[in-house]
């Protein structure tokens, strides 16, 4: 048994080596190539593309099916501004029945990690920093605009100013009403949008941060901001179902 923390593998050979039920998390595997392997009850959870197994691409195969099992998931993909304003309006509906359901489960619960994961509360912590870094920060020039109860991905540097608090454990309502501003943010950019100013380049926020300092188009700002709304209901749906199960 061994751990691999902050480790810098990249052209590492392997061979005849067993991970069965190794972990990963927070990997880049770009440019891998695995011959004669065993790939067998695996769970893989993040960005596929140009994924070839057995000599087939697989990625088309996956976005396919993701968007057969989730029909609204094609819409976090708009092109006019009228598509934004309707895939915000379903990014808004969803999440509120998702907080419902998340209500009626007991107030501990939702500080309780399933497999590893955010807690529905570190999930929500994780979209208002989403939104205060792609949309305050990146699109509206704001160039430190994180509430402290915002939470970055785990692997996010510590010397650019980001908030940092993971044992910080606020109340539904407290992260809900910082999640009701951020999301009002977001509302207000787009139903603001002209096909022009969508691709329009900010200008680049000189001071340290996330993203760095370079500029944007709103539209590809927006689109992370829908995929990374749509990804993590994904996820907490997935975690409050067990969670669920768990409290019966």
């Amino acid at each position: 048994m061994a751990d691999f923390i902050d480790e810098d593998l990249t052209g590492s050979r392997f061979e005849r080596v067993d991970f069965t039920d190794a972990k990963f998390k927070a990997v880049d595997f770009s440019g891998v190539v695995m011959r004669s392997v065993d790939l067998i009850n695996v769970d893989i959870y993040g960005d596929v593309e140009n994924l070839r197994i057995n000599d087939v691409d697989v990625g088309p195969f996956i976005e396919a099916e993701l968007d057969k099992r989730y029909p609204l998931r094609a819409k976090m993909r708009p092109v006019e501004p009228v598509g934004f304003v309707e895939a915000w309006g379903i990014v808004e509906r969803l999440w509120g029945e998702t907080v419902e359901r998340a209500r009626a489960l007991p107030p501990d619960l939702l500080n309780v990690s399933v497999g590893g994961e955010w807690t529905f509360i570190e999930t929500l912590r994780h979209l208002v920093f989403a939104t205060d870094s792609w949309i305050s920060r990146a699109v509206l020039g704001d160039p430190a605009p994180w509430d402290p109860l915002g939470l970055p991905w785990d692997e996010a540097p510590d010397d650019i100013g980001l908030p940092r608090d993971r044992d910080a454990l606020p109340s539904l309502e407290e992260v809900l009403a910082l999640r009701r501003d951020r999301m009002s943010t977001v509302r207000r950019l787009i139903e603001g949008l002209t096909p022009a100013s969508l691709d329009q380049e900010t200008v680049p926020v000189e001071a340290p941060g996330w993203p760095p300092s370079r500029s944007f188009t709103s539209r590809r700002c927006l689109l992370i901001i829908l995929n990374e709304e749509w990804e993590h209901r994904r996820y907490a749906e997935r975690d409050l179902a067990i969670l669920e199960t768990t409290h019966t």
